[in-house]
């Protein structure tokens, strides 16, 4: 009951924020309206991928567990051809091991009134998920939530702090 009603709300406030980034997140083209979104042009740099651990756990530096987060751009769900490529091999793990679940988590920067980054980390996590879906992973596997700004990964007010904590964060069921 409790997480209808928090999905009533995340969506009233999605339909009432609206986006401010000069571009608009877009459906890919091979989803059909499944309102994923795709990659417009850019010229701004990414976050570098790291290599996985020996363990098998770590695809990334903020990463304690075998699946990855992902990154976005400022004021964006809009995966970049990083973040694909870390869903990718979140997708891979995911087929090895069909017992698991995973929670999304969606994750904003401090900038923004905090209605606006539940929405907008709300977006982020679908985003996440339905990459995974349509990877072949099926959606009673994933469920999401957003923090907003509420958990942020790095303290700090710049842009390496920011950068760290617009994010999707995989946690493992």
């Amino acid at each position: 009951m409790t997480k209808k009603i928090n999905g009533i709300i995340v969506l009233a406030l999605m339909v009432t924020a609206g986006c401010s980034s000069k571009s608009a997140v877009t459906p890919d083209a091979g989803s059909a309206g499944s309102g994923s979104a795709s990659l417009p042009s850019s010229s701004s740099p990414s976050l570098p991928l790291l290599p996985s651990s020996p363990s098998g756990y770590g695809f990334d530096q903020w990463q304690t567990g075998p699946l990855g987060d992902v990154f976005f751009d400022y004021d964006s769900a809009t995966l970049s051809a990083e973040a694909q490529e870390q869903l990718h091999q979140n997708g891979v793990w995911m087929g090895s091991n069909a017992r698991k679940g995973a929670l999304i988590e969606g994750h904003c920067d401090e900038r923004g009134t905090s209605e606006y980054n539940l929405a907008l980390g709300d977006r982020r996590a679908i985003s996440a998920k339905e990459y995974l879906v349509r990877f072949g992973v099926a959606p009673s596997r994933l469920e999401t939530v957003s923090y907003g700004e509420e958990r942020p990964f790095a303290a700090g007010s710049n842009e390496e702090s920011w950068a760290k904590n617009r994010r999707a964060h995989f946690v493992v069921k």
